[in-house]
């Protein structure tokens, strides 16, 4: 009658617990995202539990047909593809309809790459956000990115290889040159972290597309404005939130200025004496 929710390996398959390996087994049912990639795990431990898939897509459906089963006195386990389930993973219509229900569940510890990132990235894990993955549109993203641009903690998130780039753009855009941390296909032979500034991030990126699974971290909101740059720097972060970014003269300089906890006056005045002396045209 229990419903488990059980972590399964991130990447490495030894990662995962006694008491996981022995609850996937006795289960009378395995609810998982992909029937596949949960198998290939299963075969590794010789577990024959039969499988139901539980994914994004059918997830209102079926969610009636695993909470009769609960009911009727079977054990099922929900399982993610990789992690602890409902980190970003389906699930919360099931576990939320067993609570209703008044039926027992139990969640066991393991993976999750968030706190594994957070663990070897460098930056303070007194305090975390987690956010998962952001918008994949640009403008969407960056209204999120904007609603995060004072919080004090560190902040994790999910991201698309292909969408990387774009992201640490627009959190460069939002937030400033911050410590983070790219962590690349955790607990697998290719492991990598990136450390740096979202600027050198983003620099390294330009130039390499990665692959895999991506952790993203970035350091909260620094207690003390950064230091003022001078007027080179902050002339060229401006005309890059216009060229690269499509943002107004007005609303680079905004950003501009909270960047570096300048006065907007202040530096809209340096804009202005740039352009008086600027070449014509440009």
């Amino acid at each position: 009658m229990p419903l488990y929710v059980v972590p399964t390996p991130i990447g490495h398959l030894e990662d995962i617990t006694y008491r996981a390996v022995r609850v996937l087994r006795e289960a009378d049912l395995i609810a998982c995202e992909d029937t596949r990639r949960t198998r290939q795990l299963l075969h590794h431990y010789g577990i024959s539990t039969p499988l139901i898939s539980y994914h994004e897509h059918n997830e209102r459906q079926r969610t009636g047909e695993l909470l009769e089963r609960l009911r009727a006195g079977d054990t099922i386990a929900l399982v993610s593809d990789a992690g602890t389930p409902l980190i970003s993973d389906p699930g919360g219509q099931l576990l939320r309809a067993a609570i209703d229900a008044g039926l027992p569940v139990s969640a066991l510890p393991g993976p999750c790459a968030a706190t594994t990132a957070l663990s070897a990235a460098g930056l303070s894990a007194e305090g975390f956000h987690f956010v998962g993955f952001l918008p994949p549109k640009s403008a969407t993203r960056r209204k999120a990115l904007e609603a995060l641009a004072d919080e004090p903690v560190t902040m994790v998130f999910y991201e698309a290889p292909h969408r990387l780039l774009a992201f640490l753009q627009d959190a460069l855009t939002i937030l400033g040159d911050r410590p983070a941390v790219v962590a690349r296909e955790l607990t697998k032979l290719h492991e990598t972290y990136v450390r740096g500034t979202l600027a050198t991030l983003t620099a390294h990126f330009g130039a390499e597309t990665p692959r895999g699974e991506i952790v993203v971290l970035i350091d909260g909101k620094p207690t003390v404005p950064l230091p003022p740059p001078d007027d080179t720097i902050l002339l060229a972060e401006i005309e890059r939130g216009i060229a690269e970014h499509g943002l107004s003269a007005t609303e680079a300089i905004r950003q501009t200025a909270q960047r570096y906890g300048l006065p907007r006056r202040q530096v809209y005045q340096q804009w202005l004496r740039h352009r008086a002396v600027a070449p014509r045209g440009a």
